[in-house]
């Protein structure tokens, strides 16, 4: 009456010492199999629900090391509302293909427009594709790059970050960085140049980047090496953020 157990208890000491733990839900593989199938069938049908199981845990890595400070996908987008970007231009970019190609995508836009959700977006996709996504505000990104340098880890931080596929650079435009923090991620990007991409967004077109940067010469090179073989998405319009609080405003306003 016990040999069960101690097969069941065999085959989870196999299954952990192989490092195959859905070989324990080998009774449910049983139940489902038609009683024609065989032995080869019931081993191709345990295989393949291992191989799921790696590559959904491998996803869940990859969106966990991503770092996105929330979830957005584009089911919740609205891409006919972008004036001057076509929306077969946002689904083309969400395939991916420009990884594929070390292409970058900059975003210039005012406030509200979705620039945020849109990389968050495109870097699920990558990450549900394969690939290796880190995101970043500015702020955050040249902070850990100065903490890295001060404390010795620059050089382990920069190998790091040559390894990711795509790098997303959020709100390129609330804070000037300082010289040290410029030459920081000038290196950074420069690094990727037509090897891994990177997203960055911002509302300042390119002429005013000189107010985040103090040396325009590198704001020259830094601008050459992100337009080269890229895509510049003009953002500019109505702030869906603003669309959808005016009303309530008004309701507000109304009843003062």
């Amino acid at each position: 009456m016990k040999q069960p157990n101690v097969n069941k208890d065999k085959i989870a000491f196999y299954a952990k010492q192989l490092r195959m733990p859905t070989l324990n839900r080998y009774q449910d593989v049983i139940r489902q199999m038609d009683k024609h199938e065989s032995y080869d069938d019931f081993l191709i049908e345990l295989l393949k629900n291992e191989t799921e199981s790696r590559s959904e845990n491998r996803r869940k890595r990859r969106l966990k090391a991503a770092s996105f400070p929330f979830h957005k996908t584009f089911d919740e987008m609205d891409l006919k509302r972008y004036e001057h970007v076509s929306e077969a231009t946002l689904r083309e970019l969400a395939t991916c293909d420009f990884i594929s190609k070390g292409q970058n995508i900059v975003m210039i836009g005012n406030t509200g427009r979705g620039k945020t959700h849109y990389s968050i977006a495109l870097g699920i996709n990558a990450c549900l594709q394969g690939f290796n996504v880190k995101f970043y505000t500015a702020a955050n990104l040249s902070n850990e790059l100065i903490d890295a340098a001060e404390y010795k880890r620059l050089i382990k931080l920069e190998k790091q970050l040559s390894k990711v596929d795509l790098l997303i650079i959020d709100e390129a435009s609330y804070i000037t960085f300082s010289r040290h923090q410029s030459e920081l991620l000038f290196k950074v990007i420069a690094d990727r140049a037509e090897k891994k991409s990177v997203i960055i967004s911002t509302n300042l077109k390119f002429s005013d980047w000189t107010e985040l940067f103090e040396n325009e010469t590198m704001v020259a090179a830094l601008i050459d090496r992100l337009t080269f073989r890229s895509h510049v998405l003009n953002m500019n319009g109505t702030s869906y953020r603003r669309e959808h609080s005016a009303p309530q405003i008004e309701e507000v306003n109304n009843h003062v």
